[in-house]
């Protein structure tokens, strides 16, 4: 495979597939969002790729955008960011992991760093604003890149839908209040946004296709 070129934003569905990751790129540095499936198979993605791993982030701490953190944190060293309303979350959701063939989460081995939401840069030189979004899990964010138009909105919404919002913690006013959120800060059409599972979208198609994409 191809080196990923400078701020080069790369969608990766790992097996078993379920969830969108995300890797951002710098050159040959890159940090990964929501690090789904085996540790492994990520060590190979890198490897092929000739990236170094620099951090890993997170929109939310359900199991399905974190299983792979832990290992990849013991094997490269690097920091683990979380926001820290969902730190409970760890290790709740085993079960599914068992369910995909995955190991569960050793608790004794998690130690994400809480996330701070004034950051304002990825890679060092790489522009981001992070967004608080309560309602699918209480620490849930957005990560929105303004110079790159593209928005990884974790589960908080889909193409047509909404995420799940009766699992703990979730919270059904939060979470439109969350999405209002997004709505209000009026962002170009053109940004292409990434959910948690399923198609890629952008504004615009949420503004025409999503019922509850609103005020």
């Amino acid at each position: 495979m191809s080196k990923i070129q400078k701020n080069s934003f790369e969608i990766v569905t790992m097996p078993p597939q379920n969830t969108n990751s995300v890797v951002v790129s710098n050159g040959s540095d890159c940090v990964i969002f929501d690090p789904w499936g085996r540790a492994d198979d990520w060590k190979k993605y890198l490897s092929q790729h000739g990236l170094n791993l620099k951090a890993i982030y997170s929109t939310h701490g359900h199991p399905d955008h974190i299983s792979a953190a832990p290992d990849l944190v013991k094997e490269f060293g690097v920091p683990w960011y979380l926001h820290s309303d969902d730190f409970y979350l760890l290790g709740w959701g085993n079960d599914l992991l068992e369910y995909f063939g995955l190991p569960k989460i050793n608790l004794n081995d998690c130690n994400p760093i809480a996330l701070d939401i004034n950051a304002v840069k990825i890679l060092d030189d790489l522009d981001v604003q992070i967004i608080e979004m309560p309602g699918h899990t209480p620490g849930g964010v957005a990560y929105y890149f303004p110079t790159e138009k593209f928005l990884l909105i974790g589960d908080s919404i889909f193409q047509t839908s909404i995420g799940r919002y009766d699992l703990p913690g979730g919270n059904l006013q939060g979470l439109m209040n969350s999405i209002a959120k997004i709505y209000d800060m009026n962002l170009p059409e053109s940004v292409r946004v990434v959910h948690g599972h399923g198609e890629t979208t952008s504004i615009g198609f949420l503004r025409k296709n999503n019922p509850f994409f609103h005020k």
